[in-house]
Order: C-alpha cells, then structure tokens, then sequence
C-alpha cells in the first residue's frame, strides 16, 4: 500500500475568522500553496495554507514557493530564493537546507522524512541535475548527474527507487526524454523508456507492483505538445496505454492508494481508475492556468484553484460526486489585480 502518513499532524494554525455561512470542505489536513502580489511597487507573499475554512500565512517571503510535505505532515520543504528551505506545518522553524550561487527547485521529500531530492542548476537556463539534502541542512550530494538535463523525480511508495527524466539535446534542436530509475543512494541507474521520434515524461508510481504511471507524446509549451498516459512496470516492461486521443491528457497527481489518476485534458481537470473504466471531468480549470491539482490522502478528494467566472477559487472537489465545497470562502485570485498563484499546491498527510 502507498502510505504517505503515519501520524496524525495537528497543526496549530493563527487564523482570522471567516463568516460563519463559509462553505467549507470537512477537516482534513491542510491545503499549502504560495502566493504573492505587488502593491504600490511592494512585493508581498508566502506560503499559505488552508484549513477548516481558515487561511493562515505560513511564511512572508514572496519567493517562497513550491511546497512539499514529509510524509508525516509535519514539516514542508520549499523554495525560496532558488535555495531549498524547510519548516514545521505551522511556519515555525523556518531553516535553510541549500545555499550558493546555483540556483535549487522542485523539492520531494523522501517517504522516510530524512532527505530532500530536488533540481539543481548551475546558472538560469542551464540543464538540471538531481541532488538530494538531508531534511535537518548539510552538504548537498549529487544523485544523477550529467550533461543531459534530469528533472521530474518521483519516490516508489517504499521509497527504494527514485523515478526521473532525462532530456537529451538532438540534433536540429529540441530534446529526447525518456524516463530513467535510480536507487536513492545514486546506483542501479536504469533506462526504463525509449521510443524513438516520442518523449516519455511525467513518471508518478502507483500500488500494483511498483508500477509506473507516464505521458507519451511530445513534451513543451508549444503547440505541437500532447500526450497520451500509458502505464508500465517498475523495470520498465509491460507498457500499456490507460488514455490516448479525445484531446491530450497531462498528468497531475495519483491517489496514495495508487488506485487513481488525476490529470487535465482540455482545460478541465479529470479522474480515471488506474485500469479499465472511464474517465470522470472533476472542475474547470482557469485559461493558462498552470496550477497543479492534488489528491487528500485518503484520495477521496482533490484540491484545486478552478474557474469561477474571470476568479480563480480554491476549491476540495470530492471524487465520487464531483461535489466542490470552497476551502477558505472569500478567497479569490485574479490576474487583474496581479496575484500570482505558484505551480505547486501540497495536502497535507494525515492518518
């Protein structure tokens, strides 16, 4: 089974009230993304989280960004600044892991609580390499390095393999990526995908038998990207399709159970089994919106920033019903007024 917790976290969050009419999802653990705005040429921002119909600012640096929680919801690792940071649940015991001149993202901490794995740079632009951290601070070691750019890393649910892509420059420009594997202590690299003229991206394990969850189809911004989900085995065998054509299906999220995905197709955000069956449209998703969708932990339900109107909401869409209750009422964003939303939101694990 996936475990993501083992122990219930009770976060002690300073909040403001909120009406009481507010509409909010039950208790669960808390909703964390980052925001910043600028206001009379102030910039202003953090991590915030969410939680029984309350907001509470977690951090007060507009840099901060890309939360990740340890599986037992107790601490979250974050960027600020293009360094990896750490902090308990509630904001407290802010310290940082990484410092220097290279520039450090995407932080995943470990399912046993011990390390960081996250993407460094040596300067904007330049390929990634994977590094990992301790979660307490001290010198960064190399896990997968190489002229070939290697981001996108994702932990089996034991956490023995770590699942990645790398990106090698072809001739006439653009690059081929294909999914690789690797133990957390750097050995046993293995090259689990390569289909010539197709990028394989996007790797997320899921329960049945270690297996891995990818896109197929070309990777980028552009418009010549699209993707169809297959599925394979952990050592690379076995690849099967789970969604192609109908529009191209970008992967999200799975569920801890490993029994569902989440991804976006056509500006809507879905659910599909892991398996036979059909596909589910959860919500709207705002245009451009770059925002990802996550699954609770007991993946009955999915967080997301949706459409409503020319707002963004959040939102605790319930999977079975598709019933969306907002998580903080009263809590909008707008491009008007030059409130950006950060790529990651992380729910918080718990029992």
């Amino acid at each position: 089974m996936r475990y993501r917790s083992l122990l219930i976290s009770t976060l002690a969050l300073l909040s403001f009230a909120v009406p009481a009419a507010a509409i909010a999802a039950p208790s669960t653990g808390a909703v964390v993304f980052s925001k910043s705005s600028t206001v009379a040429g102030i910039a202003k921002g953090g991590l915030f989280a969410v939680r029984d119909g309350r907001l509470n600012q977690l951090t007060e640096d507009p840099t901060d960004t890309e939360p990740a929680f340890s599986a037992d919801g107790r601490t979250i690792a974050f960027v600020r600044g293009g360094d990896i940071w750490a902090t308990r649940a509630d904001g407290s015991g802010q310290h940082a892991l990484t410092s220097g001149a290279e520039i450090d993202t995407r932080p995943l901490v470990s399912p046993n609580g011990r390390y960081v794995v996250f993407e460094r740079r040596v300067a904007e632009g330049a390929s990634r390499d994977l590094y990992t951290v301790r979660v307490n601070g001290g010198e960064a070691h190399a896990l997968v390095s190489s002229p070939a750019d290697e981001h996108e890393a994702t932990f089996s649910p034991d956490g023995c393999m770590i699942a990645f892509v790398r990106s090698v420059a072809v001739a006439g420009g653009g690059t081929a990526d294909d999914v690789f594997s690797v133990r957390p202590t750097g050995i046993r690299l293995r090259h689990l995908t390569h289909t010539p003229g197709l990028d394989e991206f996007a790797p997320r394990y899921f329960d049945d038998d270690e297996g891995i969850v990818f896109s197929r189809g070309q990777s980028g911004d552009g418009p010549g990207a699209y993707a169809d989900v297959y599925t394979m085995q952990a050592n690379g065998n076995n690849t099967r399709p789970l969604i192609r054509g109908a529009g191209s299906a970008f992967i999200e999220d799975v569920s801890p159970n490993g029994r569902l995905l989440l991804f976006r197709r056509d500006q809507g955000l879905w659910s599909k089994r892991i398996g036979p069956g059909r596909a589910h449209k959860l919500a709207q998703l705002p245009d451009g919106s770059e925002t990802n969708g996550v699954f609770s932990s007991d993946g009955r339900k999915v967080a997301a920033f949706v459409a409503v109107e020319d707002q963004q909401s959040l939102v605790a869409i319930d999977v079975a019903s598709r019933r969306q209750a907002e998580l903080a009422e009263g809590f909008e964003a707008s491009e008007k007024d030059g409130t950006a939303i950060g790529p990651v939101i992380a729910w918080q694990p718990v029992r």
